[in-house]
Parts: structure tokens; sequence; C-alpha cells
């Protein structure tokens, strides 16, 4: 656990949402279980197996002194402490306290230049992935680049969780995002991102099951850009191992002569290998551009184990004579 209080020893005053320590990556040495994020002016430990109450002690008092240290003003420390593990994750669920201080009732962080509204005090997700923040630039810049063509970038966010990658592509210049996500409160919470950053228009929500709503999101296309964001694994809704080909087949028809898909995934036993060998089976006509470097604080000892989002493009049209 040495490793995990050096780096809390060490942190900054964290002025945007990131990961501070991220044990998960295997490299530091018996530090696996432990994740440590910033959401100010909440900190987020996490664990992934079995915590002790002097583990928790002598984290929090490490956290304790380097707030006396690095803190501006006169609020108090505020941590939260998630416990996950095996038997909460077949579960589906995981544990969540609040160890001190107060956590904001309308919690907003900022990232690049984006605010986002996040809920720390329940369920696994905090409504801000900060391991996609490489994507989220991929995607700004995409959107940048191409804010002066014709016709604008159109943008089909599968997945669409809270619609980060919509708040940015609109912001960088798309004309226009189709969010799709069957979680109402998820797409309810996307909408008050753009609200949070003066997005008035140009993004559509539907709060839809993808794989019954290919007729509404193909009439809605073609799209110059497809992002694919889908869960690693959810009971019941996607399994990536099988379901992932399902939307794979169906890039060809959605992208715009010229057009990009960003695919991503998040399952440590599944590799690089796992999206290359499907493409080339069932999308062979998109070709691969690059995988998008993952922010240096998710270094892992195994780059297969880490996040993957990988740039397809389709073929241009032939030129007329």
């Amino acid at each position: 656990m040495q490793a995990l209080l050096d780096a809390i020893a060490a942190m900054s005053l964290p002025s945007e949402a990131g990961r501070i320590f991220h044990g998960r990556g295997g490299m530091y040495p018996g530090c696996e279980q432990w994740v440590l994020d910033a959401y100010p002016p909440v900190f987020v430990l996490t664990s992934f197996a079995p915590a002790t109450d002097d583990q928790l002690a002598d984290i929090g008092a490490a956290l304790q002194t380097r707030w006396a240290q690095i803190s501006t003003h006169d609020a108090p420390l505020c941590w939260v402490f998630q416990q996950r593990g095996e038997a909460l994750r077949l579960e589906g669920r995981s544990e969540t306290r609040l160890m001190t201080g107060e956590v904001p009732e309308r919690h907003v962080v900022t990232e690049a230049g984006a605010s986002y509204r996040v809920h720390v005090l329940r369920g696994q997700n905090h409504g801000l992935f900060l391991d996609m923040a490489g994507g989220r630039r991929w995607v700004s810049r995409h959107a940048q680049a191409r804010r002066d063509d014709r016709y604008g970038l159109k943008v089909l966010n599968l997945f669409a969780y809270t619609c980060a990658f919509s708040v940015v592509a609109l912001q960088a210049g798309a004309r226009q995002v189709v969010n799709v996500d069957m979680s109402h409160g998820a797409i309810a919470i996307g909408q008050q991102n753009h609200q949070l950053n003066g997005i008035a228009g140009g993004a559509t929500f539907l709060p839809h099951d993808i794989f019954r709503s290919w007729g509404k999101i193909t009439r809605s296309g073609p799209y110059g850009l497809v992002i694919v964001d889908p869960p690693s694994y959810q009971k019941g809704s996607f399994v990536a191992a099988k379901d992932y080909a399902r939307l794979m087949r169906r890039l060809p028809d959605l992208l715009a002569p010229g057009g990009h898909a960003l695919l991503c995934l998040n399952a440590p036993e599944l590799g690089v290998d796992f999206l290359q060998a499907q493409m080339r089976e069932l999308a062979p006509e998109l070709a691969f551009v690059e995988r998008v470097a993952n922010p240096a604080v998710f270094a892992d000892v195994d780059e297969q184990r880490a996040l993957k989002v990988l740039v397809y493009r389709a073929p241009e049209l032939p030129a007329t004579v």
C-alpha cells in the first residue's frame, strides 16, 4: 500500500476530475486493489479487494495530512470509499460510504473546459469515465478539424451514457450528435450536461434499446463519426464477447464515405485482437487507423488489458471522371 500513500503525499490540489493513483494497472506490485480518483472537491478511493479498518485509517490519515498542506481554503477534507470485488460484482453492486466531509448536493466537475454532473455516492459509475479522457480529446480534435466541412460533422453516439462525447463534439464544432442509450436516467443527466455547457442545440437524445432501434438510428444517418462505447458486461443487456459483433456489422451502413468509427472496449479479458479480428471479418471495408493512447496515469503492465479505443475509417467515394 506504500505506493498509494506516496502518491497521496506527492499529489497537487486537483482542479479537474482525474485519476491520482491507478493500482489496477499492475505498475505498483502489492497495490493492485487500490484506485484513487479526484472529483473535486471530493476524493474517491476504490478497493477491488476487502480492505481492513487499519488500511482505511492509514489512507485517511495520509489524505488528511496532504489536504492540510495543499488546501487553499478552510473547507474540510471530503473523501468517499467504495468497496468492490468479485462477489459484489457478480451481484451487480458495490458498497459506498462517506468517510469525512460532505459531498456537494449538486456535484459538478470539469475536464478540459467542459463541465459534467457526477454522483459519487451511488452506483459503480459516477457519471464520467475518467479513463476515457483520451477518447474525448480525440473526438474534440476530430470535430474541430471538420468544423468547416461543407455539411458539418454528424455524430452517432451509441451507449451514450451521460453524453460526455456529445458535449465535447458540439463544443468543438460538430453540427449534430444523436445520443442513444437505454437508460432514461443517464440520458437525463446527459441533457443536463449540455445545459451546463451552454449547448442549446445540435443534440438529439434517444432513450432507446439500440438493438431495437436500428431503423430510427439508420434513418438519421449517415454519420461522419460513429462512437461505440458499450459496457463490457451488463447482464441482460450487453455482453461484449458475443454482442459487439452485432454493432460491427452495422458500421458500413451507418458511416458516410470517409467517415470514422471510434470503437471502445474496457474489458481486461478481451485484447485489441478481439476487436481487430472481428472487424476484419464483419466490416472488412473499414480500415484501421490507430489506437488512441490512454492517459498516462492509466499505464498498465499489459496494454491488452487496458482500455481499448480504436479508430477505423470508411472508404471514400470513388472519384468521378
